[in-house]
């Protein structure tokens, strides 16, 4: 039982950071997804960089367009994210539980990452693929969860699944990253204490800010052009001037199609267009949702212990009555 509860206690703590760290980068995200998602000759792009998204919307008096499909990414990141946690949580310890091993190496970690992440993305893509078309569609003109999941077919809400299962190496590398830093961290920490034997049980919240940044950054520069095609398929279908412009627009919801557009309007460097608003998103969201996890980890822990011992308690007295 204790098991399961631990795992419960990584899922519910890792959901509620991912949730909170969406919430406050949303604007950033959406302006970012909307320049991504933006494949143009460069002369005739509309966007010169994140920054020109945000400044349309002021402009046009639209700040809170920004916002436009917060609820449902929300629903995703929490629902994601909770499953990821459980499930690595899960994995790695079945994994320790049946080689006997103390502590799990790079190669298992990787393993057990990417079938977190796997399972992960097969539940969730449908809201990853609705919250994308909303935050690039038109300011003051995005659809509803609904009313977008009713209007697609089931390939088109699972458009670019192929590209989000190998973007699960994304999150695997991170938090390998992170979690083989942490563990040097406080054994570096363990060794400067020398009045005691016991381990510090948890990072600080600038120490754990500090490695999820790092561990993002590389994780996003090795898998980025996976990402920026993942989002042109994804991306709203906007009204398109002439035939030819439709025409390439259907080629751009395909893998193949996506790539070839990218590669023949921006050429090579188009593949990491939007690399730094990217980073600086996923970074700071990493970091902080990793801190704000650090932090509630024991609360969270706590608090569920308490549940079980009371809906125990309750069992007992029905079966007693």
């Amino acid at each position: 039982m204790a098991f399961d509860l631990e795992s419960l206690t990584e899922a519910t703590s890792g959901a509620i950071g991912a949730l909170v760290s969406t919430s406050i980068l949303y604007p950033l995200d959406t302006c970012k997804t909307k320049y991504q998602a933006e494949v143009r000759a460069h002369h005739q792009q509309k966007y010169r960089n994140t920054a020109d998204v945000l400044w349309e919307a002021i402009a046009n008096g639209q700040f809170l367009s920004l916002y436009q499909g917060l609820g449902t990414k929300n629903l995703q990141s929490f629902i994601s994210q909770f499953i990821y946690f459980y499930g690595y949580s899960f994995f790695k310890r079945l994994y320790l539980k049946k080689t006997g091993n103390k502590t799990i190496g790079t190669k298992a970690n990787l393993i057990v990452g990417v079938a977190a992440g796997a399972c992960t993305v097969i539940i969730t893509q449908p809201l990853d693929t609705a919250s994308s078309r909303m935050q690039t569609s038109k300011f003051g003109k995005s659809k509803g969860l609904w009313k977008l999941l009713s209007e697609s077919s089931l390939s088109e809400a699972f458009d670019a699944l192929g590209i989000s299962l190998l973007l699960t190496t994304n999150p695997s590398i991170q938090y390998t990253a992170f979690d083989q830093l942490k563990q040097r961290l406080l054994k570096r920490q363990l060794k400067e204490k020398t009045s005691t034997n016991s381990s510090p049980k948890a990072l600080s919240a600038f120490s754990a800010f500090v490695l999820g940044a790092v561990a993002k950054c590389i994780a996003t520069f090795m898998t980025y052009p996976a990402i920026r095609c993942k989002i042109t398929i994804q991306a709203a279908d906007l009204d398109d001037n002439n035939e030819t412009e439709e025409a390439e627009s259907k080629k751009q919801k395909t893998v193949s199609g996506a790539l070839y557009t990218i590669w023949k309007r921006e050429g090579l460097l188009g593949f990491y267009k939007g690399i730094e608003a990217q980073i600086l998103k996923t970074v700071l969201s990493s970091a902080l949702l990793l801190m704000i996890k650090e932090k509630i980890s024991k609360t969270t822990w706590v608090l569920l212990l308490a549940l079980r011992r009371y809906l125990f308690m309750t069992q007992t007295r029905l079966k007693s009555a």
